[in-house]
């Protein structure tokens, strides 16, 4: 899928912006979802355009939409999930790599270093695996308590292991002595 929608960078014009808009075919949606892990995908589209950014940098602008169905953390039935959200990439010529091995790359940063092609496929599979729900959960779905023990013995709760939750019982106690 990529390669048809690789835009090579010296055929961009400087002028004005290239427009993309994609759709993805069953075959290719099918492709996505089994590499997002996801039950289901459809109705993805990428919108959008690509325009230079001074003499050497381009940026992506687009419109990410897309209709997912994962498994809910806790009952593992399906939850679907509505995405829609904007994308921006800025492709810069001069990107060097951070020299520090600890380094961190900022959560908001949407900078990438410019190769020879841009391809909004790829920048589209990206931003819909950035934009899927971590934890996805039925409504109403919880995670119930089980309190496991030995037989005869009182089961230790949640409640049990706060380190303050037998404070407040002492407390309560020595009030009634005053």
């Amino acid at each position: 899928m990529s390669n048809l929608t690789s835009l090579r960078v010296a055929d961009l014009p400087q002028n004005a912006p290239t427009p993309f808009d994609l759709r993805p075919s069953a075959a290719s949606l099918d492709e996505i979802r089994q590499d997002l892990g996801l039950l289901g995908l459809r109705k993805l589209s990428f919108v959008g355009e690509i325009r230079a950014q001074g003499k050497r940098d381009w940026v992506l602008n687009g419109k990410l939409g897309a209709t997912v169905i994962q498994p809910c953390v806790v009952t593992l039935d399906p939850v679907t999930t509505r995405i829609d959200v904007p994308v921006h990439r800025t492709f810069l010529a001069d990107w060097t790599d951070p020299d520090e091995p600890e380094f961190e790359i900022p959560e908001d940063d949407e900078s990438e270093p410019l190769g020879p092609e841009i391809d909004p496929a790829l920048v589209m599979v990206e931003a819909l695996a950035l934009a899927l729900p971590q934890y996805p959960r039925k409504n109403g779905a919880e995670l119930g308590q089980v309190d496991y023990t030995e037989p005869g013995k009182q089961a230790m709760t949640d409640e049990d292991v706060k380190p303050f939750a037998g404070l407040a019982g002492l407390r309560d106690a020595l009030k009634k002595d005053e």
